[in-house]
């Protein structure tokens, strides 16, 4: 079974962003995690959820429940 990973963005051209996915995210195995993109500029609806899941700043991936900061970019309530 796979697990649940998320990557919250600040916006889809922000640069670290993609840096991080092209090193990073995109390395993860697909047959482990179910990989969702959230960008919290388009989806302003989902930063309660990224809150209650620990992110303090994007851009952030969660698997299994713990949270990487990446870089420690923009604050979430400055995408607020």
């Amino acid at each position: 079974m796979k697990s649940k990973g998320i990557f919250y963005m600040g916006r889809d051209d922000c640069g670290v962003c993609i840096q991080v996915d092209r090193a990073i995210v995109q390395h993860l195995d697909p047959n482990r995690y179910d990989l969702e993109y959230v960008d919290l500029s388009e989806n302003r609806d989902r930063i309660a959820e990224a809150e209650s899941a620990g992110v303090k700043t994007v851009p952030a991936l969660v698997l299994e429940g713990q949270v990487f900061h990446i870089n420690f970019g923009a604050e979430l309530s400055a995408i607020a």
